[in-house]
């Protein structure tokens, strides 16, 4: 009898060495399963929330820098930053963060200073800011940026004097031919050509003018975000070499 139980416990399945390998297999699954099946770190659970106050930081900072200017103008220096803070939104968290700032800028200005004064922000600052975040991001030159963004420019400029112009009454672009016919004949009275400019002269200087004056624009803007920008940690393209010399500027 007791050879008999002897020989069952030597007999025994939990202590067989041929079951070991088995156990180890299947402790390495579990584990693989467990690796597979963890939580997100802890840096992706506070992406979401990181996304959603930087934006909302940054919306309400454009919305502000809009806000001060209107009521306490400053000439052209607070106007080179309306593009810099949804352009920033894009460059760290990508494009759907950009336009969520710009649309939440353009509902914070509605609500502060009405629709009206909320679309001349959006048109075209709010989209000038998405498409330079986007040229920037994805390392256009500065040629491009600036000639792109001169056509969204040139745009919110005509758009604002229609929408001007239909919520006044009054066809703003007159003006615009009054002060522009007035340059075209002092030139030509310092040039010596007795000759009275057409309209369509006119108005394609008028338009020139427009042109040439978003083209200096967005270069200052450009100037501006390159060296501030960079001290935030999110670089933008770098400016050609004669822009280099020009500025001393050094990486």
């Amino acid at each position: 009898m007791s050879d008999f139980f002897e020989s069952g416990k030597g007999s025994s399945p939990v202590n067989s060495p041929q079951n070991l390998p088995q156990t180890e297999s299947t402790n390495s699954e579990s584990k693989d399963s467990e690796l597979k099946g963890k939580p997100p770190s802890k840096n992706e659970d506070f992406d979401g929330p990181l996304i959603l106050v930087e934006t909302a930081f940054l919306a309400s900072t454009a919305s502000l820098i809009w806000l001060v200017n209107y009521y306490f103008p400053m000439g052209p220096l607070l106007r080179i930053f309306f593009p810099v803070p949804i352009a920033l939104i894009y460059l760290r968290w990508g494009q759907r963060s950009a336009w969520m700032g710009a649309l939440v800028s353009g509902l914070l200005l509605s609500v502060l200073m009405g629709p009206t004064r909320s679309i001349l922000f959006v048109i075209p600052f709010g989209f000038l800011s998405v498409l330079l975040g986007g040229l920037w991001r994805g390392g256009a030159s500065w040629l491009t940026s600036i000639s792109l963004g001169t056509v969204v420019g040139s745009f919110g400029f005509f758009f604002r004097f229609w929408l001007l112009s239909l919520l006044l009454g009054e066809d703003l672009w007159l003006y615009i031919t009054s002060q522009a016919t007035e340059i075209v004949e002092w030139m030509f009275v310092k040039l010596g050509v007795l000759a009275v400019p057409s309209l369509g002269l006119v108005q394609a200087i008028a338009v020139g003018m427009i042109v040439i004056n978003n083209i200096i624009y967005l270069f200052v803007v450009h100037l501006v975000a390159l060296l501030l920008l960079d001290r935030l940690g999110n670089p933008i393209p770098r400016p050609p070499n004669w822009v280099q010399v020009l500025i001393n500027y050094e990486d």
